[in-house]
């Protein structure tokens, strides 16, 4: 009984069906086919397409007008007016594809480019702060010319004190020498 309620169970749940089935690849899934579309659309819109076709067309023509054997599609080109229809009922989706493809690329690419200016603008104002810091520590120390024209202005306060002291050693020299002559003793 219990072989039976495992059966039962078995059987009202819900099983994997897709091993019954053939398992194909679909070759246009997602990024390939869009790919293909790009590939379309970037042909169609070549110089090489335009020639191909001018070279089919006037080919079909040719062949239909001045052909000597049975004429497979006459004057009015019916058949190569289906072809044509044919060919825009599939190219303008494909084309829309690509279109939409790229338009998303592009909004990916301005998003980015936002971001990146946005981290450049901040970096910009980071550095112009920085800047700014700078100049005003700058501003605060002294700078060259300052400190060569106070070394200069001590220079020539020392070399002033010297030639005073000079002047009054002189001075005190000569006196001494003066009073030394003047004294009657000698001495």
């Amino acid at each position: 009984m219990s072989d039976n309620s495992w059966a039962d169970d078995r059987l009202n749940t819900p099983g994997d069906r897709t091993r019954f089935k053939r398992h194909l690849k679909n070759p246009f899934t997602g990024d390939s086919f869009g790919q293909f579309a790009e590939w379309i659309a970037r042909f169609m819109g070549s110089p090489a397409f335009l020639l191909w076709m001018t070279i089919f067309v006037i080919s079909w023509i040719s062949l239909n007008v001045l052909g000597s054997w049975h004429h497979w599609d006459a004057y009015p080109f019916i058949l190569l007016n289906l072809a044509f229809s044919t060919q825009a009922s599939y190219s303008a989706p494909l084309i829309l594809l690509a279109q939409n493809r790229q338009e998303a690329r592009d909004k990916l690419s301005l998003e980015d480019d936002r971001r990146v200016a946005a981290q450049s603008r901040a970096d910009m104002d980071f550095l112009a702060r920085e800047i700014a810091s700078l100049r005003a520590s700058v501003g605060e120390m002294a700078t060259r010319d300052f400190v060569r024209s106070e070394l200069r202005d001590q220079i020539r306060e020392l070399i002033a004190e010297l030639e005073d002291s000079d002047d009054e050693a002189d001075d005190a020299a000569s006196q001494e020498s003066s009073h030394t002559d003047a004294s009657p003793d000698g001495s």
